[in-house]
């Protein structure tokens, strides 16, 4: 039985007609860039996650770099950030001049772990990027307890976790503000790059908005030095046609995951958490990891079944951070996280019988 890591054409072929009617619409009315259909998608994407607004914008990247402009990080600034994570959860903070640090994760989650902070924290530290990693929500309690007492801005990367929700708060709104990503492979992807900023701070939302057209509130007047962040209008219109699915995607996922919770029982090999006090994950990977992982993949690839490697290597150790001098051997969970990882296939549209292959296949190992 083929299982392959994902198939976004199984998603799409499902939508093909709602998709391609909003995106005449759209193409009908010239609503390229910006406008109603951004608009209307901005306004049902707040309302259905709990948000009292929300900006579109180009990427999932672009908000990270807005965030860190709104935090006003520049050089000289140091922001603590995971080591466990894609590299654009730390773009933005190098985009303005300031220094990552990297701070190792969690055992359990992979997410940031609060209980080594402190010890990173300087006289230069003026702020803090949080991954909900996974899809699963951080400890949000007590690293806002510690950014509160240094005074720190608290950036949440959502990218992998949109529809998530840290107790009671949808995530994104216990920091300053919170960053999502549309890409075609989230939950929530579009046709192309898109993302989204939300942020409990009105002034903050205010000058984002400013910031994502050319520092312009109006039309050739410029208050601040921007950006060309923009959403276009086709990933707009095909974004609101998507949202309405997202609950049902998301309880897929879930389902899946609780199976693969249930069902691997292979000797040394680490399963992901499931819900705990902070919140239930939505599943954007279901992350494993094993001592033999490349041995692992070999045996799931010649059952037909795929797998990925998020992430091979810590941002501490990529090529264009060495120079921050975090050797290896620093960051150990994170850096043994990288060495055995090993993604299995988790998207709403496998059935349960490839769920149960390779759940088999696993245990056969």
């Amino acid at each position: 039985m083929k299982v392959p890591f994902l198939d976004l054409s199984l998603q799409h072929r499902t939508i093909r007609e709602q998709a391609l009617a909003a995106l005449t619409a759209t193409y009908d009315a010239t609503r390229f860039c910006l406008g109603k259909d951004v608009e209307d998608f901005e306004t049902a994407f707040a309302r259905t996650l709990g948000y009292s607004q929300t900006l579109g914008l180009n990427s999932g990247t672009s908000p990270l770099h807005l965030a860190a402009a709104l935090a006003g990080w520049g050089p000289g600034d140091e922001v603590i950030a995971p080591p466990f994570t894609f590299i654009s959860t730390v773009w933005g903070i190098s985009y303005v001049g300031a220094k990552p640090v990297f701070v190792d994760v969690e055992e359990d989650t992979f997410n940031l772990d609060p209980a080594k902070l402190e010890a990173a924290i300087s006289p230069r530290t003026k702020g803090i990027v949080v991954v909900h990693l996974f899809g699963r929500p951080a400890k949000l309690d007590a690293i806002m307890a510690i950014a509160r007492k240094h005074g720190l801005f608290v950036v949440e990367d959502c990218a992998q976790a949109v529809g998530a929700v840290y107790k009671d708060t949808p995530v994104g709104l216990t920091g300053d503000v919170g960053t999502f990503s549309f890409y075609p492979t989230k939950n929530l992807g579009g046709c192309g790059e898109g993302g989204a900023l939300v942020s409990r701070r009105d002034d903050l939302f205010a000058k984002a908005k400013l910031l994502r057209v050319h520092g312009s509130g109006r039309r050739y007047y410029h208050d601040h030095v921007g950006f060309n962040f923009r959403m276009d209008g086709f990933q707009g219109a095909l974004l609101g046609v998507k949202l309405h699915l997202l609950a049902g995607w998301t309880a897929r996922r879930r389902e899946i995951a609780e199976r693969y919770r249930a069902g691997l029982r292979l000797a040394d090999l680490q399963v992901p958490a499931g819900a705990g006090p902070e919140g239930e994950s939505v599943w954007h990977q279901f992350t494993v990891l094993h001592p033999r992982r490349d041995a692992l993949r070999e045996h799931l690839a010649a059952k037909d079944i795929g797998t990925d490697l998020i992430y091979p290597v810590p941002l501490h150790r990529q090529a264009c951070y060495l120079e921050l001098g975090q050797p290896a051997g620093s960051l150990p969970v994170a850096e043994r996280a990288c060495a055995t990882c090993v993604s299995l296939p988790i998207f709403p549209e496998l059935t349960d019988a490839q769920v149960d292959h390779v759940i088999a296949a696993v245990n056969a190992f």
